[in-house]
């Protein structure tokens, strides 16, 4: 089965088949694959799994 690479508006990440419709407040990435190759994607690109507002509210 192949999925994608989705993210929230708190850039948390996630994968989700690709043959159904995203749930409401995620988005697409572009990364498609099978299961393993979409969760070392999002290892590589999601180095810090703060949420966003957390973040902001950090100051950072």
């Amino acid at each position: 089965m192949r999925h994608r690479v989705v993210v929230n508006h708190e850039e948390q990440y996630s994968i989700w088949p690709v043959d159904q419709e995203l749930p409401p407040g995620w988005t697409d990435t572009g990364f498609t694959g099978p299961r393993e190759d979409c969760l070392a994607h999002i290892s590589e690109v999601w180095t810090d799994i703060t949420p966003l507002s957390v973040r902001q509210s950090l100051g950072g």
